[in-house]
């Protein structure tokens, strides 16, 4: 039967059976399987030392006596304070009768004794054995276990899972057996799939040994099982993600060599623990855009379906949470269910970005065409988020105003990933500019190659994301009413206007557009190191100008003229308060001026690389 089993793994998916082939042997399958047995009888062992004894407390939490006790404890502390109390003012008014408060004070004493007494009584005195709650004991311990499992099963995954794959591809690479597996018939899913379900076989075996009294756990501490399963298809989507992200970088980052694994694993672990703590903390509210971030984490989920994981007795925020002003936290169902959609088409993202780059390293991690739809996915899920209604009523404006500065960041690191993912170097731009007619596809024109062809130069297909990124401002921006002057907000300076706003953002897609540029023509040099130095200069760019301004006492805050200066800045929002409409207006053309010359220059540059060397050996160059 196993040979069986072995032959029709081998048919559906070699890959996979190659992996297993190398992983389940009888030693570290052993290793394994007594490692997760030796990591249950820990966690159980380590919950019994709550086991109810001989010396329990009679107000205990499992003592059915504690309810008469703690009542009798309560009335003689207050009596005690009474006493107390009513002492404290009788010396302060100081009394003419000294016999009142010589009463009072013998009152105190008498309460004070009692109540010693009792407390006295209670530590040498044990709740009878007969009178503990074991039924409740048992269900909470449990319910400690279950809980425990439901958290190492997060981080083991996850972290060992993610380290276990990225290490794996390091040592392919390193023993040039990647490129061999490159070369295979076999499609890029199926390799990638025996990769996914392979490379961490032992992982998987370490969970699955320890499910069955994670199951019965649950069970005892009478959680449903729908709530169960709900918890294994998130932790198992989340694996998918994070497993199919561990192998998109460990192939796109083939240039940290051995460091690869612990940098992958370290940042999924970092990740895993901040969003713990956030969770932890329900002051932090997921009424704004960052909760779609927090998608990517299992543990808002697990407390939705779990109350008692993080011992909070406060609800969870997620009952709250909205997108679109669609409430997604009235049930676990549609809790669950976007978790699940997110995932999915995050993972599916992925594999694109996997079959890209699998085949051909030097190919670019997404395409012109996915990026688009990359960036009106980002946009879409960063604005339902945001647009949630808050505990304090705040009307639309409030809610995109207090977002404003979010969404700003992370619009403007998504498109400097993408300058950085899709601009092609010399020889990409050789070949589309020298071979372009030459194709079948020749009827097209350069514009549609601009916006679709992979070698051609991304300036377009960058300008088109950035339009696409501000449709949603522009919206906002042409409907609402803060920039009326009647109806200006208190975070809403009264020297904005819309026409400012629409200047700064015409400003900001003027920067980020000189900026893309600079990296293509840097790209286009014939220098080793084009990628180093575009990514350095890119960064001192968009980083030292800030940070010089603030150094030198130049402000974003100033009402003044100096503050114009972060016009010029990929901040120029920051500059628009203290600036007049004909001064944005001047440094819009000014940057409209270098961007068109940098082009020509770039134009200028994609003809010379194109020439055939024929040509430009007769031109002398």
């Amino acid at each position: 039967m196993m040979p069986n089993l072995i032959d029709r793994i081998g048919d559906w998916n070699p890959q996979l059976l190659r992996e297993l082939k190398g992983r389940l042997k009888f030693f570290n399958v052993a290793i394994a399987v007594v490692t997760s047995l030796l990591l249950q009888s820990v966690v159980f062992l380590y919950q019994l030392r709550e086991l109810p004894g001989e010396k329990y407390s009679l107000i205990g939490t499992y003592c059915h006596l504690r309810e008469i006790y703690n009542q009798q404890y309560s009335k003689l502390g207050q009596q005690e304070n009474f006493f107390s109390q009513q002492l404290n003012n009788y010396r302060q008014i100081k009394p003419s009768n000294p016999t009142i408060l010589t009463k009072l004070n013998k009152q105190h004493q008498e309460a004070t004794t009692t109540f010693n007494k009792f407390q006295e009584y209670l530590s040498n005195n044990y709740c009878p054995q007969n009178d503990i709650d074991w039924q409740l004991w048992w269900r909470d311990h449990w319910e400690y276990i279950f809980l425990s499992f439901s958290v190492v099963f997060v981080f083991t995954l996850l972290v060992a899972g993610t380290y276990l794959l990225i290490n794996d591809l390091a040592k392919e690479e390193t023993r040039g057996t990647l490129n061999f597996i490159r070369l295979s018939p076999q499609s890029e899913t199926n390799i990638l799939t025996g990769k996914l379900l392979g490379v961490p076989s032992l992982i998987y075996l370490i969970i699955l040994v320890a499910v069955p009294l994670h199951l019965w756990a649950g069970h005892s501490a009478q959680i449903a099982f729908s709530y169960i399963f709900s918890y294994y298809a998130i932790l198992t989507a989340s694996c998918i993600f994070f497993y199919s992200a561990a192998l998109l970088f460990g192939l796109v980052s083939p240039w940290f060599s051995g460091f690869q694994p612990w940098l992958g694993s370290g940042a999924v672990l970092l990740f895993l623990y901040t969003t713990m703590v956030l969770a932890l903390s329900y002051s932090n509210s997921l009424n704004n855009s960052t909760a779609w971030f927090r998608l990517f984490s299992p543990w808002d989920t697990t407390n939705y379906l779990f109350p008692n994981l993080f011992h909070q007795s406060n609800s969870s925020p997620l009952k709250s949470w909205q997108f679109f002003y669609l409430p997604l936290g009235t049930n676990v169902v549609s809790i669950v269910g976007f978790h699940l959609l997110n995932f999915g088409l995050c993972s599916y993202g992925i594999l694109q970005a996997l079959k890209r780059c699998f085949r051909n390293p030097q190919a670019s991690i997404i395409s012109k065409k996915q990026s688009y739809l990359l960036v009106a996915f980002c946009q879409l899920m960063m604005w339902g988020f945001t647009l949630q209604l808050s505990n304090n009523n705040h009307s639309l404006d409030e809610q995109v105003g207090e977002n404003l500065v979010l969404l700003a960041l992370y619009n403007l690191v998504l498109i400097l990933s993408l300058i950085a993912v899709l601009s092609p170097h010399r020889q990409d731009v050789r070949d589309w500019a020298r071979y372009r007619h030459q194709r079948v596809s020749s009827h097209k024109s350069v514009w549609q190659d601009l916006i679709w062809a992979e070698k051609s130069p991304a300036l377009v297909a960058i300008a088109i994301n950035l339009i696409i990124a501000i449709i949603p401002w522009l919206v906002w921006i042409s409907f609402t009413s803060i920039f009326d002057e009647n109806e200006r907000q208190t975070w809403m300076s009264n020297d904005i206007d819309r026409f400012k706003v629409l200047l700064a953002i015409a400003l900001s897609i003027s920067v980020i557009m000189i900026y893309a540029t600079i990296a293509q023509l840097i790209l286009l040099l014939k220098t080793p190191k084009r990628s180093f130095w575009a990514i350095r200069t890119i960064g001192a760019a968009v980083f030292l100008p800030p940070i010089i301004l603030e150094f030198i006492g130049i402000s974003s805050q100033m009402s003044t003229v100096m503050s114009a200066v972060w016009l010029f800045s990929v901040f120029p929002w920051a500059g628009i308060q203290g600036s007049g409409t004909t001064t944005i207006f001047m440094a819009f053309l000014a940057e409209l001026t270098v961007l068109a010359w940098l082009n020509l220059q770039l134009t200028r540059q994609v003809r010379l690389v194109g020439e055939s060397a024929t040509k430009a050996l007769l031109a002398g160059r």
